[in-house]
Parts: structure tokens; sequence; C-alpha cells
């Protein structure tokens, strides 16, 4: 959290504030351990090992079977980068507009729904509402892989975007009503690092699958959507057996589990350790909260940057020099893989430091070196360097933006709706940075490296570093009591339904 702030606050004060305890005799509502606690008794020690334990099973419960569904969408969603290289544009005889337009319409579709998807995730239950989004993209893939024309590709895309819409501010969403804001940043870090993981997978699995050219009278692009879309088909349906509810709901917890689940959560102050209605009043607090704006803003810089990094990274490669397509797609395997490592490790460290602010700035400065490196070299070996430190310096920020967004907005619904709105305004960047790698412009691509290089100044680390100051203004005044008129007059429960506005809710920088 703060720490410049720590000598305006006791060490009693600054550990509760921070949610470091687990013992709810430190909590604002701990009436509800009191009363029922399946450790009562037990010592430090024990109650440590326990949480321990059951950090663990959540952990694998949750996160392996969730980074492999987001690896699937990723590689669903950026594998036409891939396509491209062996045959599409030519084979359905589009021109350069009609191909980048048919990287447009996913975004269109896929940004516009994604504010109402954590309301229908929460309403029809994560283990329903992910398999089937899943099987239906499936069969969108597929279908990609069958189209004759310029038209049927763009029906195809427009309806995967519909699919996919739920999936990432679906699973942030549900992670964060899961682990204690110190402790979800590196499983959102792991989880979306199967982006990373997708774009290296993808370029070997392109290359593979490639090689079918012929076979079945079908051509090696549309092998790649035929094979990647039934697999997605597959992980689908078996996904409405591993993929599990809500703490209040999931079955593979035991009674004494869901109680101690919901003593963390409670320990750290989120509602999401009790039931909640939704209500319009949650939808219409996101809208008035300057933090979702500013978060936008901030994912807006890396999520445009990300999209025109993933779609056009084989095509910049095979422009570098000489290189067959196969070559190509396996060169654009090591930077997604350095990035994916990087990932984690900003995960890890912006939960121990609690400085989500200060990784984002690291991260956007490392981005921004990469992407001068690409447009100010002629260099194939620098240029090349240069994709390594862009990708170093997009997919961190990231899951570590979606983190600190979620950690800043308590309330189950409110939070959903926030991340929806986030995610779903960065991904319409989307529409925009697929259309700045035109054909015209290789082998340089400079407006299209100028324009990500302008979304990493301007909005990654400058909407960073706004909200970063902004959020220091209001913990300052929170900690000096200047917002504890908020609350006055309203009882524990009363205060406690403010959320975030809460005068005793310390904002993460």
């Amino acid at each position: 959290m703060e720490k410049n702030n720590e000598d305006a606050r006791s060490p009693s004060t600054d550990k509760k504030e921070l949610g470091l305890e687990d013992d709810l005799a430190h909590s604002s509502r701990g009436n509800i351990v009191d009363v029922d606690d399946p450790d009562a008794g037990l010592s430090d020690e024990e109650k440590a090992d326990i949480d321990r334990k059951l950090l663990w099973k959540l952990d694998l419960k949750l996160i392996p079977w969730l980074s492999l569904l987001y690896l699937v969408s990723f590689l669903d969603r950026t594998n036409i980068g891939n396509a491209k290289i062996v045959g599409l544009q030519e084979d359905l005889n589009m021109t350069n507009g009609q191909y980048n337009a048919s990287l447009t319409i996913f975004f269109v579709s896929y940004a516009v729904l994604e504010p109402l998807t954590n309301i229908l995730l929460k309403k029809l239950r994560p283990s329903i509402f992910i398999p089937i989004i899943m099987f239906l993209w499936g069969v969108c893939m597929t279908c990609m892989g069958l189209v004759h024309n310029y038209s049927g590709l763009m029906a195809a895309r427009w309806f995967l975007g519909v699919a996919e819409a739920g999936l990432f501010p679906g699973v942030g969403y549900f992670l964060s009503c899961w682990y204690r804001r110190c402790e979800f940043g590196i499983r959102m870090a792991i989880f979306f690092s199967a982006a990373a993981v997708a774009g290296s997978f993808g370029g070997l699995l392109a290359a593979a699958i490639a090689e079918m050219d012929g076979i079945g009278g079908k051509r090696g692009w549309e092998w790649i959507f035929i094979l990647e879309g039934l697999a997605t088909i597959v992980i689908g349906v078996a996904s409405f057996w591993a993929v599990h509810d809500f703490p209040d709901e999931a079955k593979f917890l035991t009674e004494d589990d869901r109680k101690r689940v919901i003593r963390r959560l409670a320990a750290d102050k989120q509602s999401s350790a009790e039931h909640e209605e939704f209500k319009m009043d949650y939808f219409w607090a996101s809208l008035k909260d300057w933090k979702t704006y500013t978060s936008a803003v901030i994912y807006m810089g890396c999520d445009g940057s990300l999209y025109a990094f993933s779609l056009f990274v084989p095509t910049i490669i095979n422009e570098l020099v000489s290189y067959s397509s196969t070559t190509a797609q396996l060169l654009s395997v090591p930077p997604y893989a350095v990035a994916a490592v990087l990932t984690i490790a900003v995960g890890y460290i912006a939960d121990r430091t609690r400085q989500r602010g200060i990784c984002n700035m690291a991260v956007s400065l490392i981005g921004i070196a990469g992407f001068c490196m690409l447009l100010g070299s002629q260099k194939a070996s620098v240029k090349y360097a240069g994709t390594f430190l862009g990708a170093m310096g997009i997919y961190p920020a990231i899951s570590n933006t979606i983190s600190w967004a979620s950690n800043n907005t308590e309330g189950v619904y409110k939070r959903g709706v926030t991340l929806g709105f986030v995610i779903g305004w960065g991904n319409l960047q989307g529409c925009v940075v697929s259309n700045i790698y035109r054909g015209d412009d290789k082998p340089e691509f400079y407006p299209g490296h100028g324009v990500v290089l302008g979304y990493l100044l301007l909005f990654q680390l400058g909407g960073t570093i706004t909200q970063y100051i902004l959020l220091r203004m209001e913990n300052r005044r929170r900690l000096r009591g200047e917002r504890d008129s908020w609350v006055e007059g309203l009882d524990a429960k009363q205060a406690e339904k403010r959320g975030d506005l809460r005068p005793d809710f310390i904002y993460t920088l």
C-alpha cells in the first residue's frame, strides 16, 4: 500500500487497513467469525498452516484450468495473424483494407458486450456460463476454416467476438471474489501469462498445422482454424465439470473451508464474502467512480498495444529479413516466452510490495524503449530485440492493471461492472490497432509502431502516473480523517455497504 504514509498511522491500524490479518477480531465485520469460526481455539501457527493448505487447494482447483481457457481464447482470436502469412488473404481475394476490417469487426462485438457479461456470469453461475460461451466460440472458430470469401470471414469473426466477450472480464471478476487483494495479482498474472504462452504456442502450432496444406482439399490456414476450433469445443464441454462457482456455491469446498474463505475475504474488507443481490445502484456507482475512468485509460494503453503486437508480430518478423513463413512463426515464440516469465514476476512483486503503479511505470518504460528501437533502427537484429522489449512492456501491464482496478473497487457487482467497463474499453482499441499495420507500410511499419508508442507513452504510462498521484492524495485525505463524514450516523453494517467509499478503505497504490 502506501509506504510513505506509514508514519501517519499506528502499526495496529496499518495492519488492519492492509488486510494482513486473518483474525476477524480485527475486522469491522468480526461478528461473522466470532459466531461460527471453524478454527476457534487453535493457535496462530495452526491457523496459518490451515490457511496455507486452503490457499494451495484454491490455486490447484481454480488457476490451471482457467489459464488453459484463456490460452485457448487468445489463441483463437489471434491465430488469424498466423493464418495470414500462410495464404489466408490471397486465397480469399481480400485487399489489405478488407483483411484489417476482418480484424476490427471482432473487437466491435467483443468490446460492446463485455460490460454486460459479468452480470450474466453472476446470474447464470460460472460453471454454466463459461462452458456455454466456450462451446459457441469453438463453433465460430471452426466455421472460420470453412469460409470461402470475405463476407463469410467477417460473419465468423463477428460471432467469435460475441462468444468470447465473457471470458477475460469474467475470470478476472471471478478470481477477485476468491482471493485477498495482496494475493490476487500473482494469480491474475499467472492466468494472463497464458496469453503470452498462446502467442508462443500459437506460432509453433500454426507452423505445424500449416504443413497439412492440401490434405482433404483444405489449405494450411483452413486447417489452423478447423483444428483449433474443434479443440476449443472439446475443452468447452469438459469445462462443465472443471469450472467452479463462487465461494458460496462451489461444490469442492467443505463447509468449514467455505467459512474460512469467507473469513479471509472479510478480513480483507471485501464484500465478496457475502451474497449480494444485483441492484442498478451498483451499476451507477461504478459509472460515478473516477477510478473506473483512470483504470480504463491505463488499460486502453496496454490493451491497444497488446492487440497490435499479437496480431502483427508474425508479419513484422517476416518482414525483417526474407524469412520463410514457418521461420517467422518460430521466431515469434521467444518474445512471448520472455513476456510470460516477466508477467508472473511482476505479479509477484506487485503483490508483495503493493506498488502496482510503480510496477506499471517500470514495464511501460521497457515497452517504450522497445518500440523506439523498432522505429529508429534499420538493423534486423535491433528490431528483433525491440520485439522482446515491446512484449515485456505490454503483457505484465495487462494483468497488473486489472489487479489494480479490482483491488480498489469494493462490492461484488460494482467490481464486476467496473472490470467489464475497463476491459471493454480497452478491447475496443482493437478496432483502432487492427488498422495501423498496413501492407503498404512494410517493411518499416512506421505508422503502426508510432501509434503503439503513443499508446504506451500517453495512456499506459501517463494514465498510470495520473492514477497513482490521485490515489496517494485520496489515501492521505482518509488517513487525516477528512472522509469520516461519509459514514457519520451509519451503523457498522451500513458503513460496510459503502464499499471502497468507507474512510477506512485504503487504496492500493
